[in-house]
């Protein structure tokens, strides 16, 4: 058979075939610079108080406020969001202490815990050798960052992370790991990192099943700053 002209010009494909017009992505609009976030960002802290966190106990944050940062107050103990969450892009800035004291894990230690159960370790790794999995960067206890990206001792540093919840079947077992990705003042250490279960300080990593829940920071007796809070929420 002998196909004709117009036949094969039927067959063409149309660039409109794959073309997607519906729904149309929501109108953002980002901050003027990195340190200022974007108008759908839920702010945590603003430099003026602790009206978004409690202690461990749901009761009033007894962390110090002053030129515009929130800073560890020895003894006190975690602070937490009153909000919960779940899948988050999340900005923070944290600092350690400009005067160094001690070595390894007593240097400018605190850490973010999403979920209130997952660690992205927070620490002075400038010239400062620990455990890998331990270090500035680490998802505490089970992955390492890429690459050591800490700044000196007391020069403000930047986490902006994407954390994806594990999810769990109706019978609390596990359906999908949750997954991180991590930019330390602004390189990639975690891409896709999967979360292997609990943070365990002894031990391996647990699976319990959860919903949503607090963004946690850590009392870990060194006086660690924190400053611009932000997160979005990703459905």
């Amino acid at each position: 058979m002998i196909m004709t002209t117009a036949a094969f010009s039927q067959d063409k494909p149309d660039p409109k075939d794959t073309e997607v017009w519906k729904p149309e992505p929501a109108i953002v609009s980002p901050g003027k610079d990195i340190s200022h976030p974007p108008s759908d960002a839920i702010i945590l802290f603003d430099g003026r108080n602790l009206d978004s966190w409690t202690d461990a106990r749901g009761e009033a944050a007894r962390w110090t406020v002053g030129n515009g940062s929130m800073t560890v107050a020895k003894g006190t103990g975690d602070v937490k969001t009153k909000q919960t969450f779940g899948d988050i892009q999340l900005h923070i800035e944290w600092r350690s202490p400009e005067k160094v004291e001690g070595d390894g894990q007593g240097r400018g230690n605190s850490g973010i815990f999403f979920c209130e159960l997952y660690e992205l370790q927070v620490l002075d790794s400038y010239n400062n050798r620990t455990y890998s999995n331990g270090q500035a960067g680490s998802i505490y206890k089970q992955s390492m960052p890429m690459v050591n990206a800490s700044r000196r001792p007391g020069e403000w540093q930047t986490y902006d992370a994407v954390f994806i919840t594990p999810k769990f079947n109706p019978d609390g077992t596990l359906n999908a790991p949750g997954h991180i990705t991590v930019f330390h003042n602004g390189i990639l250490i975690h891409h896709h990192t999967e979360i292997k279960g609990t943070t365990e300080y002894i031990g391996k990593p647990r699976i319990v099943a959860h919903g949503k829940g607090s963004l946690r920071l850590q009392d870990h007796g060194n006086p660690t700053s924190f400053r611009n809070i932000w997160v979005r929420e990703l459905n």
